[in-house]
């Protein structure tokens, strides 16, 4: 089962050293279960802090977010995050660190079978004993959405997942999301810097303004899979969001 989010009225501050420092300011948003959410905004503008909002990491100054209707107070492990950076722990195998999540449960049984099954959806297989230093960064990337999925997340937070990788890595590890979105079929709630990344990938788009963000659009992307970036309707969302976010004078690939 899939999950559905309403995020209403929300506004966000920060508190740095005694003052204030306001974040977010009355967002709102529906997310209908299955969705591909992808935030656009510019650097710095809250995206991330949504996130943690989403994920139950810290609470909102003002609205409330639900999941499923239920008010979300904390974390879940039906909402999943996967960060930046892989973070994973250095002397554990590739296997013992997808294992963490059922490992904290207290879970036995199937432990072995479940680890099988992601590390071959994430095309991992024949790593399972590796250790982190002997992963490419594309490969530690998909050790961490591994760990993520053996959990069987209704919600799938990523917060820029392959900013850090090279652009060929980045492409396939795209690729690879976009296949485990739509086999799993989990609502997904994505953080991007990169425009194009949001198109090929999400269902819709959300455009917001500086800090404190805003939303400023919600762009439906009904596309066909999988999709082109010469795809002509692309092109044309491209150059309506980069004008959006005040950047003039890219020419459209």
């Amino acid at each position: 089962m899939v999950m559905a989010l309403d995020i209403a009225h929300v506004s966000h501050r920060l508190d740095l050293a005694g003052s204030p420092l306001p974040v977010l300011n009355d967002v709102s948003l529906t997310v209908a279960p299955g969705d591909f959410i992808a935030l656009l905004g510019p650097s710095g503008c809250g995206k991330s802090t949504l996130l943690r909002l989403v994920a139950g990491l810290d609470r909102p100054s003002a609205g409330r977010i639900l999941a499923d209707d239920a008010e979300i107070t904390g974390p879940d492990p039906h909402r999943v995050v996967v960060f930046q950076d892989p973070t994973l722990f250095p002397w554990r195998t590739v296997a013992q660190n997808i294992a963490l999540g059922p490992e904290a449960r207290g879970e036995k049984a199937g432990r072995r079978e479940a680890v099988a099954k992601v590390v071959k959806l994430v095309g991992l297989t024949g790593f399972e004993d590796a250790l982190p230093h002997q992963l490419s960064g594309g490969m530690a990337q998909r050790v961490a959405l591994a760990r993520a999925l053996i959990n069987s997340p209704r919600l799938l937070i990523l917060d820029e997942p392959f900013s850090k990788l090279d652009s060929l890595t980045r492409l396939s590890m795209q690729g690879e999301l976009l296949g485990l979105w739509r086999e799993a079929g989990f609502t997904t709630l994505l953080v991007t810097h990169d425009v194009e990344e949001a198109l090929v990938l999400a269902t819709k788009i959300v455009v917001l303004s500086a800090r404190p963000a805003q939303i400023l659009t919600v762009i439906d992307n009904d596309r066909p899979y999988p999709r082109h970036r010469d795809d002509s309707k692309l092109v044309a969302l491209r150059q309506r969001i980069l004008t959006l976010l005040g950047i003039t004078g890219v020419a459209a690939k």
